[in-house]
């Protein structure tokens, strides 16, 4: 049987054809989908304009489904999932952006720092401080560092803290040193507390006024610890070391002064520091202690009392009217306990201490802000001298 040569040129053209055909289909189609990919997108980007967070997503996942490859989208849509409090899902789309290999170093960096982020969001934090340190080495490093270093705080892994603080200080991002003094106070405390090592303690905060001269906590902790142990001496010869390194914080140990100067038969020399601080800033619980001075001295309580007025004078103060007026006798008889618990609970609020960085206001002096975590934030004044 002889092979018939018509059959194949006659098929030639109709295969041609045929292909043309579907290649012009095929274009057809891709041109239809790219067109309808940026509609999806700026639909969605609308919806988001317009805060329809809800049609926002379903627009951002059609424009995704249309075209898998364009990891803008995928950003989008896992920053709105993040904002909308779905964080697993936020982390699937992450996590998927980071499973591609053709992802470039920017985009895989980008999205591990979104990813931390979702794990922040989520609670996570184990999870989150993994991903923030596969940033080391990138362009999200530094932000990565100070989220570490908040986690830690809030963990109270000082230690750790102390390290990451370190490594922002030589990166050049802000001076730690004060920040340093503090996680060896917290350390000290620990150490103190839970460990009974007294020792350690002592060693730790002698390494943070090494660290960080200017800084009251580690020599007020220090005083308290050498007190605690009958050291009288060297705990006043702390306090007394305020004046020239942290003089603002004196109305914070003022009537430890007092108790630590009687105890260590140093009052008189306490009571000159009182003076001189008194002197430079006029502070309530300063001229309250100069009262507590002179009563330990032997002064007759009613004069003693006059350094209330004298304050009051210079300030007017309703915490000193109230220690004023605790002891003056008053002429009608029963009325005394009604108008001093009137002038208590009237400056009760005045008393206490509030945060200049977020507002919140206490009782006791922090360190560390309970509510915003800002550090030294409470300025050593009551709120009424504010």
């Amino acid at each position: 049987m002889e092979f018939d040569l018509s059959w194949i040129l006659l098929g030639l053209p109709v295969a041609f054809a045929l292909g043309w055909i579907a290649s012009r289909l095929d274009l057809r189609q891709l041109r239809i989908e790219n067109r309808q990919a940026p509609k999806a997108y700026f639909k969605g980007l609308n919806y988001l304009l317009n805060e329809q967070q809800d049609q926002a997503i379903d627009a951002f996942i059609e424009a995704v489904q249309k075209d898998p490859d364009t990891s803008e989208l995928h950003f989008a849509l896992g920053n709105l999932f993040r904002r909308r409090g779905e964080y697993e899902r936020a982390v699937r789309v992450h996590e998927h952006l980071l499973s591609r290999a053709d992802l470039s170093q920017k985009d895989r960096d980008r999205a591990q720092h979104a990813l931390a982020q979702d794990f922040l969001k989520a609670g996570l934090l184990d999870r989150a401080e993994d991903a923030l340190r596969k940033l080391d080495g990138t362009r999200y490093q530094e932000q990565a560092w100070l989220t570490l270093l908040s986690l830690h705080e809030r963990a109270r892994d000082w230690a750790q803290a102390a390290a990451i603080a370190g490594r922002l200080q030589t990166a050049g991002q802000a001076d730690f040193s004060a920040r340093q003094a503090h996680y060896l106070c917290e350390q000290a405390a620990d150490a103190l507390n839970k460990k009974h090592d007294p020792s350690k303690a002592r060693q730790l905060l002698q390494q943070a006024i090494d660290q960080s001269p200017g800084a009251a906590r580690p020599r007020i902790q220090l005083a308290g610890l050498l007190a605690g142990h009958d050291d009288w001496h060297g705990a006043f010869e702390q306090l007394a070391k305020l004046e020239h390194h942290a003089p603002q914080a004196m109305p914070l140990v003022a009537s430890e002064l007092v108790r630590i100067g009687h105890a260590s038969g140093q009052l008189a020399r306490g009571r000159q520091l009182l003076e001189r601080s008194y002197a430079l800033t006029p502070a309530v619980d300063v001229a309250d202690a100069l009262v507590q001075a002179d009563v330990s001295a032997g002064v007759p309580l009613s004069e003693a009392r006059e350094g209330y007025v004298r304050h009051m004078t210079q300030e007017p103060s309703l915490i000193a009217a109230g220690r004023w007026l605790s002891h003056e006798p008053f002429a009608k008889e029963g009325a005394h306990p009604a108008v001093q618990r009137s002038i208590e609970h009237a400056a009760r609020p005045l008393a206490r201490y509030r945060c200049a960085a977020c507002g919140f206001e206490a009782q006791g002096y922090f360190w560390q802000c309970p509510g915003c975590q800002a550090w030294e934030s409470f300025p050593p004044r009551r709120i009424e001298e504010l």
